[in-house]
């Protein structure tokens, strides 16, 4: 991964962050609940993607009156339980 990669990765954390603060600070319900369009806009994918999450059990969701909720709390730990550290680069001098 390079600088670019990274800090564009940091940046989305960050984003995400501070998107859960400030729905905390509109909810004051102690878990942070995001219906599948925030979601979805969240982590820049589609529906579809946000189904196929579900149905590998990927993500972990909620059901109620037939709508879905997914736990912010369970999503940034997905993310962060699938970081991925970027290699050194090798510098070779011949």
């Amino acid at each position: 991964m390079d600088t670019i990669a990274y800090d564009l990765l940091i940046a989305r954390i960050d984003k995400i962050e501070q998107f859960v603060v400030e729905k905390k600070r509109m909810n004051p319900l102690t878990e942070i609940w995001l219906n599948i369009d925030e979601t979805c806009d969240l982590l820049k994918v589609s529906k579809r993607t946000l189904q196929t999450y579900r149905d590998k059990r990927i993500i972990s969701y909620s059901q109620f009156c037939g709508k879905i909720y997914f736990k912010a709390s369970d999503i940034e730990r997905h993310l962060r339980d699938n970081y991925r550290a970027a290699l050194k680069k090798r510098n070779f001098s011949y």
